[in-house]
């Protein structure tokens, strides 16, 4: 016997509409990019490179911090503990390759010799930050936005987009600080938001895209923190990206259960 998912309108705690979701965002972005620009103002810090743990508390650790105070207030007032952070509609088995790889790829890509340069103090602050990022950002768009939409009737398919274009478009503010440059980012965090997606399904909950995630980003600006140095392992984390996104592609249609199909199928030749 196989079953459907659990009903989009299940949700223990409040409701939340997407106006008011897209509103989150926005005062999220606010709080994250105010705070970043006020403390940094007058410093020349690159975007995600910090080099010190002045530049770093400047640039990420009092931002992020704020905005992690903003989105737990936010779940605490949804009542929104268990759909946040355990999901019930997995994946089929074979998407585990997706964290493994990511996993693979931060362990190549990590710039462990520019970090062994820097004080022990910035490096394991410089990791927690990171893994902090990881926590608020997939709470916020992995957390809240997919329970939002699922909570809204929105179909798998259109929870998976929307929750990760939002992700993506969330980072085009970067474009004020970056410039055109940051396009790129944005099309790179909406890949890799998909992939977080798949991860969160594919392992049951927030707990490991969160811990990806921050690693991802941990991996990514370990080669940034020494000024006028090149890190080329960089593009690792690129071609991994392509290559997840072309199997993702090509074996799209192997991406939901067996079970599920099934249930669909069945109601489908129903209603004919």
């Amino acid at each position: 016997m196989t079953t459907s998912p659990p009903s989009s309108r299940t949700v223990a705690g409040r409701r939340l509409s997407v106006a008011a979701f897209v509103a989150l965002v926005i005062v999220y972005l606010a709080v994250i990019q105010g705070l970043g620009f006020l403390l940094t103002r007058d410093e020349e810090i690159s975007y995600a490179a910090p080099t010190d743990i002045d530049q770093l508390w400047r640039s990420l650790i009092v931002p992020v911090g704020a905005s992690f105070v903003l989105v737990y207030g936010a779940v605490a007032c949804l009542r929104w503990w268990r759909p946040v952070w355990i999901d019930d509609r997995p994946v089929q088995r074979w998407l585990i390759v997706v964290p493994i790889m990511m996993v693979i790829s931060i362990a190549v890509v990590t710039d462990y010799p520019g970090l062994a340069d820097q004080d022990l103090t910035f490096v394991a602050l410089l990791l927690l930050t990171c893994l902090l990022v990881g926590l608020t950002e997939e709470t916020m768009f992995r957390g809240i936005g997919i329970t939002c939409f699922r909570s809204n009737g929105f179909s798998e398919k259109k929870v998976a987009l929307w929750s990760t274009v939002i992700f993506g478009l969330a980072h085009s503010t970067n474009l004020f600080s970056e410039g055109p440059k940051a396009f790129l980012q944005v099309f790179s965090t909406i890949v890799a938001g998909y992939f977080l997606y798949i991860i969160r399904r594919r392992t049951g909950g927030l707990l490991i895209p969160t811990v990806v995630h921050g690693l991802w980003d941990f991996s990514l600006i370990s080669g940034m923190t020494t000024p006028d140095h090149s890190y080329p392992l960089a593009i690792v984390a690129v071609l991994t990206m392509l290559a997840l996104a072309i199997v993702l592609f090509v074996r799209r249609k192997h991406i939901e259960p067996h079970d599920t199909e099934a249930a669909r199928g069945r109601h489908e030749t129903s209603n004919t």
